[in-house]
């Protein structure tokens, strides 16, 4: 992976997000957090890829962020594998006639 240059971000971050909203954002850092227009808290990474995201739509920077993240909870759901009921049937396939317990 490589480091990202916090300047360099927030410099590229400021010229898509003013081409995109027509003015420039207000970017706020705490503790390696990054809060753009007071809104939520992100890291420097997710900054760098709402460069190519303002770059590519003409919507304000947390509609973007709130359909990426939908993307990612519908993957990650897709799979259909339950910890829960694998050990369930191993349990019952080892102990033929046992009731699960609670």
């Amino acid at each position: 992976m490589s480091k990202l240059d916090k300047d360099q971000v927030i410099a590229a971050f400021t010229e898509a997000y003013t081409a995109t909203n027509g003015k420039a954002p207000t970017i706020e850092a705490k503790g390696g957090w990054y809060s753009v227009d007071g809104g939520k808290n992100m890291r420097l990474a997710a900054l760098n890829d709402l460069i190519s995201e303002l770059g590519a739509s003409d919507k304000a920077p947390v509609a973007t962020t709130k359909a990426a993240k939908k993307k990612v909870t519908a993957k990650t759901k897709s799979s259909g594998f339950s910890v829960k009921s694998f050990y369930a049937d191993k349990i019952q396939a080892a102990n033929v006639g046992v009731t699960l317990p609670r």
